[in-house]
């Protein structure tokens, strides 16, 4: 498959953050807004228990109470779209929230009315990790409900458009070994590395089954993208030795990879990251150093993730003085606002756009 080239942020409602293609048009400082399940739950009072999850007809109610939420109380914005042209409803962003890997691997998920669903501390014992096998995924109950789901959409929506967030690989093991895979990669690393491979393995053969449902739909995915949520609990060394030559494969076998840093300080990954081809799409926080983010990957759409307690407690010149900071040293790029909790003013959320927009326009018209 052609490589799409950049991609940008996406944020369904009530789902965690994944990436989308790029159009090819975004703006400067493209805003990106998301807001947690509890926001959802107290404004509309839907329940994300583990109904939402399983059973595609429900969540499809909830979704368009959401869409509507959205639109009525932020028009002739793209906050919880696809993208503004889309006609095809997203039914699979979000399902399983971050947790699809873990289930495959019979890890227990904990659900909530209020929340994302969360993984069990039920952890792996070194003898498991030593004879773990990636699952059958012919076999797999769990991986076999998700595409059943996949099917439903197909029958109801035509096209399977959306995403499952995949994680990353040391995110995935984590939840599988818990804090004991920090020990093993300095103890017994050949176990930890083998733990990595089978995760890895899992993730890709679930996406490569999962993309195909989609293409014969008539909706093609061709990028992949991984969250490296926990790479700030490894040093730059560990990353390079044991996960970058598996964030490397992603790139290859998919032809596109976009990596998530969450809101940390990217920097001692940054080497590691720009000799990983093609690369779409990657994100940061804003302690980063943002220059040399920028010369190292000026093909790459660049994302910050803005954190909702900035959004929240910062003033609004504190917030455009950053914005300017982003878009003087990172820009063009992605100011990603994910996690908005309940209390944090409609009207603070439409002057963090306004400014996004202002701002970007400003430093657009300098560069041109």
């Amino acid at each position: 498959m052609p490589n799409p080239g950049q991609l940008v942020s996406y944020i369904a409602p009530a789902a965690p953050a994944t990436r989308r293609i790029s159009t090819g048009n975004e703006a400067f400082l493209r805003p990106e807004i998301g807001f947690t399940p509890n926001w959802y739950h107290l404004e509309l009072g839907i329940d994300f228990g583990k109904r939402w999850h399983t059973e595609p007809a429900y969540r499809r109610d909830t979704i368009l109470l959401m869409k509507n939420e959205l639109k009525l109380r932020f028009p002739e914005t793209a906050i919880g779209q696809l993208r503004q042209t889309d006609s095809t409803l997203d039914i699979l962003t979000g399902t399983f929230g971050t947790c699809t890997i873990a289930g495959i691997y019979h890890i227990p998920i904990r659900y909530a009315k209020d929340n994302w669903p969360v993984c069990e501390k039920y952890y792996l014992s070194d003898k498991e990790v030593d004879y773990l096998l990636p699952p059958d995924l012919e076999q797999n109950t769990f991986f076999q409900q998700l595409m059943r789901q996949v099917d439903w959409i197909a029958e109801q929506e035509g096209m399977i458009v959306g995403f499952i967030n995949w994680q990353g690989v040391l995110n995935n093991a984590h939840r599988l070994r818990g804090e004991q895979l920090f020990f093993d990669i300095f103890e017994y690393p050949k176990r930890a590395r083998h733990l990595f491979e089978c995760v890895f393995r899992t993730m890709v053969e679930t996406a490569q089954r999962l993309y195909q449902r989609q293409k014969n739909s008539g909706h093609i995915v061709n990028f992949f993208t991984v969250s490296n949520c926990l790479v700030n609990m490894i040093s730059a060394e560990v990353y390079k030795t044991f996960l970058f030559p598996l964030d490397k494969q992603f790139a290859k076998i998919f032809g596109c990879l976009g990596i998530h840093n969450c809101a940390w300080n990217a920097n001692p990954y940054l080497d590691a990251y720009s000799k990983i081809s093609p690369l779409g799409y990657i994100d940061m926080g804003i302690e980063s150093d943002l220059k040399k983010a920028r010369r190292l990957f000026p093909h790459t759409r660049r994302a910050i993730m803005y954190t909702p307690m900035d959004l929240l407690k910062k003033a609004i010149p504190q917030i455009r003085s950053d914005l300017e900071k982003i878009a003087r040293d990172y820009g063009p790029c992605d100011i990603v606002a994910a996690d908005i909790e309940y209390g944090t003013d409609d009207s603070k959320i439409i002057e963090f756009l306004q400014l996004c927009q202002d701002i970007g326009e400003s430093f657009q018209i300098q560069k041109s």
